[in-house]
């Protein structure tokens, strides 16, 4: 895709979506940390039905630590790899308690030290929790780079290098929520609904499906 039509992407992007957030449930950074944690291979919507009840009472890393691995899983056993990530969460919690005064810390070097969080979790929390711009790269976003030509590669860190270097303003801060609800909505892995889709004509993708009949 050419710069003219990347910018021309993105202005129909945020015309028709002005303020896209993530679609996770939390009520503070460190519950966004535990939230993005929690959603590697899981839903958005699995994730929030399991904190929901959680995080009316779980705020901090102190009380994810005083309740215990085995109290967490019973609160996100409905949620894929739930022993795992519970004592990753239980792990991160008791780092930022000990390691970074029960804070969340901004620096995406730093969260990838944290028990189970990898690169896409540090870049989500950092875009989100601290409005710095980040790309993090999950499925949606890798079938959207590749499908559309907008940042095409074989691995996310090259999806993400791409985004990094032919997203422009003013919409860096906000590209990553609007390619992952665009992939999710519209751009999907299966059947891509080209017909609705409002990049349609800028779009590399060459098996364009028709409209329904």
């Amino acid at each position: 895709m050419t710069r003219p039509q990347i910018f021309e992407m993105f202005s129909r992007l945020a015309e028709a979506n002005p303020a896209p957030r993530t679609e996770l449930e939390y009520g503070n950074d460190y519950q966004l940390l535990v939230a993005v944690v929690l959603s590697a291979q899981a839903t958005d919507v699995g994730v929030n039905k399991a904190t929901r009840k959680l995080f009316e009472t779980v705020k901090t890393p102190e009380q994810m630590v005083a309740l215990g691995e085995e109290a967490l899983k019973q609160h996100i056993k409905t949620i894929g790899l739930f022993n795992t990530k519970a004592k990753n969460v239980i792990a991160l919690s008791e780092a930022l308690v000990a390691n970074h005064g029960g804070e969340v810390p901004r620096d995406r070097d730093t969260l990838t030290e944290l028990p189970g969080v990898g690169r896409k979790t540090a870049n989500v929390v950092m875009n989100t929790a601290f409005g710095e711009e980040t790309f993090a790269v999950d499925t949606h976003i890798f079938r959207v780079g590749n499908r559309t030509g907008l940042a095409p590669g074989k691995n996310v860190l090259i999806v993400e290098k791409g985004l990094e270097k032919k997203v422009p303003q003013p919409f860096r801060r906000d590209a990553h929520h609007w390619l992952i609800l665009h992939g999710r909505y519209v751009c999907k892995a299966r059947k891509p609904e080209c017909w609705r889709c409002v990049i349609e004509d800028i779009c590399l993708f060459r098996d364009k499906t028709p409209a329904p009949t």
